[in-house]
Parts: C-alpha cells; structure tokens; sequence
C-alpha cells in the first residue's frame, strides 16, 4: 500500500508539472527536421503507453534511456517491426553486447521506408511515368555503464539521415541518458535527452538552376550554374523524466507502474503513463496511456502483451505485440522479437 501512495503522489507531481509548463498555445509543431526520430521503438514500452525512460531494461532502451542497457548482463538482439501511419514501414534492428568492467556497447539501425510514389506536375497531374521514394535511416553506435550499484549512464551517437526524390540531408546527434536506483521503496527515476545535434538542410541537384545574373543586357551568358539556398532545420529534441516501481512482488507475480513527463521542442509537453504485470517471468501483460493533457492528440490508449521463453542452452526469445489507437489515423500495431544469449 505504501509503494502504491508513493507511485500517485509522483503522478499528481508529474501531473501539475507539465498542466504548469503547457500554459503556452505555442508548439512548434512542424519546425523540426527528421520526425522520425520521434517514432518511438519496442513493442513492450509501447504498451506502458511509452512511460519507459525509468523502467529501460530491454534494448528499446537505445530509443528511451541509453542508460538501461547497462544492466543488461547478456549479449542481446532485437529485431522490431511497424506498419505505420500513410502506409510507411517503420523498422528497427539493435544489438548489445556486455564488455565486463568496461560497461556495455551496442549498435543499431532505425528505418522509414515507403512505396514508390508517381512524379507528378503542374502540366503532367497524370504522371510523367518517372517514379521516386523518401527513406529516413539513422545509425547509431551506444555506450552504458553502471558507476555504481545504483547509478548508470548511457550516451548514443548516430549518424541521420534523410532522403527524398533526389534531395538529401544528413546530420549527427547525440543521446544521453540516466537511471538511479532509489532507497525509497525501489523507485527507480530516469532521465534522458534525446537527438542534441546539428541542422539537416536538403542538399541535391533539384536545387541547381540556369541564372541570367543581367537579363537586360544582351550576350551575356543566360546560362549560369546555381543553387537554391534551401532552410536547415533543427532536429526533435526531447527532454524526458519519468519514475518506475513495482507495487506488487511475489514469488510468481510483478506488477510494475510508471509515469514519464516528456517535454519536446517541436510539440507541447505530456505524460506517459502504463503497467506490466508479470507472471511466472513467462507472460507479460501491459497497458498504458500516452499524451495526457496535450490537446488535439490522436494518441491516446496502448495495450499489448509478451511471452519469454527459454529455447535451449540458457537462450532466450521474448516476443512482444503492441495495439495503440491512433485517433483518425487508425491504430498502429508492432511486434517486436528479442533474443538473449
């Protein structure tokens, strides 16, 4: 009972925090580059509605807290799939492997893929028969570490990088992130700052143009090689701190809550809140609620559920599914596949 007070005083807490900081009717929405950054990765952290950056114990920790891998004490693989919104394809692949005393390091790669779409022009709106793409793709290298028994850390450093038609932007950018073990009741608290780096602008030859630098005058070269100065944009910064603790534990059952506050600079400010119960370390089952108290969100309820299962050898496969309603765009579903050797 005393761990259950604790966890709602700490959402009320979380609650007045962000209703104080959304005072503004300025979102930014729409100002920043490469919004795929902001998908977010794992089946499982998915269903607590994404309240995750404190909880990050699986290699969805590369996308929430970097600093969750560092307790993973076997060499993991993660494989995650998505059909999103528009009839995208959202994938993810990670590995983390344990490097002793030295802390723990990993590699991954997240991917925004679509079909091809028909060029079309103001004179040809049928189509000129030519036929082009758009693909997102980061790359990402990671390093955690625990400092102490209580105390870890992790950073990521990806190379992004965006592409449409003939036009592309790249960048790179970092992640930091934090978990500390608390004294009181086992709550754990988390933080982490996600995609701190520099500006894409879309580079490409659809920006080269013939220029007549004097068009009064007559024999001059009407011809000269330019290019279009094209925007640089910022890339979604967010600020996430959340809180994680197990209100039940038994010999067979866990029952797991957490609530995060997620600031962003491209949206307005929110909370993250979801559960896990856990039985016999074989079923999962999990429910959340994502975007409190932002208006006009379309996301809203997640539920999903996973199954560890030890194949041989001390080898483990876990396999996760999430459902999320998703408002007029529908509802999403993922399925994520881990294994742990």
């Amino acid at each position: 009972m005393i761990k259950f007070m604790s966890s709602v005083i700490i959402l009320v807490l979380f609650t007045g925090i962000t209703q104080a900081q959304s005072g503004s009717t300025i979102t930014k929405t729409g100002m920043t580059a490469a919004p795929f950054l902001s998908i977010e990765v794992g089946s499982r952290s998915k269903a607590m509605g994404g309240a995750f950056v404190a909880v990050a114990n699986d290699l969805s920790s590369f996308y929430w807290n970097p600093a969750g891998l560092a307790s993973i004490d076997k060499t993991v693989i993660m494989f995650s799939h998505m059909n999103w919104i528009a009839e995208t394809n959202f994938d993810f692949a990670g590995v983390n492997i344990p490097a002793g005393n030295f802390g723990n390091i990993g590699a991954w790669i997240t991917s925004v893929t679509m079909p091809e779409m028909e060029v079309r022009t103001i004179y040809e709106q049928e189509g000129t028969g030519e036929y082009f793409s758009a693909s997102d793709l980061a790359l990402g290298l990671s390093y955690s570490k625990c400092i102490t028994n209580r105390f870890a850390i992790g950073f990521n450093f990806k190379y992004i990088q965006q592409n449409i038609y003939k036009m592309t932007a790249s960048t790179i950018a970092a992640d930091f992130g934090t978990l500390f073990h608390t004294q009181f009741n086992d709550m754990i608290i988390g933080m982490s700052i996600s995609n701190f780096g520099g500006y894409m602008e879309l580079l490409g030859i659809d920006t080269q143009v013939d220029y007549d630098i004097s068009p009064e005058e007559t024999g001059n070269n009407d011809r000269i090689l330019a290019n279009l100065q094209t925007e640089k944009f910022q890339l979604p910064l967010i600020f996430r701190v959340g809180v994680a603790m197990d209100i039940y534990e038994s010999k067979y059952n866990q029952v797991t809550i957490a609530a995060d506050a997620v600031v962003p600079n491209d949206n307005a400010q929110y909370v993250n809140i979801g559960a896990e119960y856990q039985i016999w370390d074989f079923v999962f089952l999990r429910a959340g609620y994502k975007t409190l108290f932002m208006a006009d969100s379309e996301e809203g309820l997640t539920f999903g559920a996973g199954i560890k299962h030890e194949i041989s050898g001390g080898v483990k496969l876990t396999v996760d599914y999430v459902y999320g309603d998703f408002g007029l765009l529908n509802d999403i579903q993922e399925l994520s596949l881990s294994i742990y050797f």
